[in-house]
């Protein structure tokens, strides 16, 4: 079991390469970097206080009371422990209530919260932010929080996926403060504009990945034809109607990462979001994959589908599978649930070619229907991809924000 990492001493500045920065007109260098000569340095005790929560025994979780707040419930879950007993008030916890988990995960539990759900009880392993309303607007606070978390995780000793800080480390960490409470808010609300965006932007992705699934249940099993065709569909063998390309990979002793000879394919590391990624490189080539073939594993686990985008060399644990047009990609991303039953139960799942061969597909007789129906699921594709992309900017967009308006580099008002 991992132990969680800490960050052991607590620096002046956790504003990362902001110490040697030129100081230009209307600037100062502090011990947190360049800041506006009217921005102030505060540690994180002088605007808030923190109260840790209680560690709740087993043997006082009820089915009924107040429920406890737990680091999983602060990532949505709904899983709650209760609690009917006295406790300190101090420990409840409203909704819109800023917390900070100071031992999780990093990337996902580690660091700041607020509480979106009923009035609770908060346990171990979180403090409650009492924030000091006259000293700081708790939007900016919020974001400079979550710079802060930043710092934290990026520090950590090791590469643990838990870190933790403690007290006395969260309340000497010092961080540049706007001197008004308008800034302050601008600042908040800029932010919080692009955190919009962006929540809007992952569920219209949701939404259309939920379409996309519900299309492909349709129109791949025939449920629902489109206009102009009414022909029969057919079973076929994959290996009668597709050329089968297994797999079978070169010596070790050919890998290079120079990018001499062929992108290796071997399994799920080399591949990301469907598509072959470049990582190991071999002279080797043992048997060829060409760019737009379908890819399939054969190896632990089996039937995960995707497809080449540039020429490749087949390892082992992948084939190539060659069709005449894309709808056979589509209905096998279709059918990856099933392939698993093909595996022969050994400690290492894997099929051969007279097993990929034997795979039963159901499709259109009429290869224009087939066309048809693979050119909407494509275009399909093609949207979500522009929505990942603009997603994708979104999020770095709003990392540039953050460092140039928590810092003052960019001003509004």
């Amino acid at each position: 079991m991992n132990e969680p990492l800490a960050v052991r001493e607590a620096p002046a500045s956790y504003l990362v390469g902001l110490a040697s920065q030129r100081v230009r007109p209307g600037y100062k260098q502090t011990e947190v970097g360049v800041i506006p000569v009217d921005w102030e340095v505060k540690p994180i005790k002088a605007v808030c206080k923190l109260i840790n929560g209680r560690g709740f025994k087993p043997f006082e979780w009820l089915k009924t009371g107040l429920p406890i707040i737990r680091i999983q419930n602060l990532n949505g879950s709904d899983d709650f422990n209760f609690y009917q007993g006295a406790y300190d008030k101090k420990l409840e916890v409203e909704y819109g209530q800023l917390l900070f988990a100071w031992s999780g995960s990093r990337g996902t539990s580690f660091g700041p919260h607020v509480w979106t759900g009923h009035r609770g009880l908060l346990n171990y392993h979180t403090w409650k932010v009492q924030v000091y309303e006259s000293e700081i607007d708790k939007g900016f606070f919020l974001y400079a929080l979550r710079q802060l978390t930043s710092f934290i995780e990026d520090n950590a000793h090791g590469a643990s996926a838990l870190v933790h800080t403690q007290k006395w480390e969260m309340e000497g960490f010092e961080f540049p403060l706007p001197p008004t409470k308008a800034e302050q808010e601008a600042i908040a609300e800029a932010l919080s504009d692009t955190d919009a965006l962006i929540e809007s932007l992952e569920q219209l992705i949701a939404k259309k990945r939920h379409f996309k699934q519900g299309a492909m249940q349709e129109l791949l099993t025939g449920k629902k034809r489109l206009p102009g065709f009414n022909g029969e569909w057919e079973v076929k063998r994959l290996g009668d109607v597709a050329e089968i390309v297994m797999g079978q990979s070169p010596s070790s002793s050919n890998y290079n990462e120079k990018g001499l000879g062929l992108p290796l394919i071997q399994g799920n590391a080399d591949i990301a979001n469907r598509k072959t990624i470049s990582r190991i490189f071999t002279t080797e080539i043992t048997k060829r994959g060409k760019c737009g073939d379908i890819l399939m594993s054969v190896r632990a686990p089996v039937g995960e589908i995707s497809r080449a985008v540039f020429d490749v060399c087949l390892g082992r644990g992948v084939c190539a599978v060659r069709y005449s047009n894309d709808f056979m990609y589509h209905y096998l991303i279709s059918q990856e649930p099933s392939w698993a039953k093909l595996s022969k139960g050994s400690t290492f799942d894997s099929v051969n070619s007279a097993d990929v061969k034997a795979l039963e597909v159901c499709l259109p007789s009429d290869v224009e229907e087939q066309t048809a129906i693979a050119t909407i699921l494509f275009d399909m594709d093609t949207e979500i991809a522009a929505l990942e992309t603009r997603l994708t900017k979104t999020r770095e967009l709003k990392q540039g924000m953050m460092h140039n308006l928590l810092t003052g580099k960019i001003r509004l008002v």
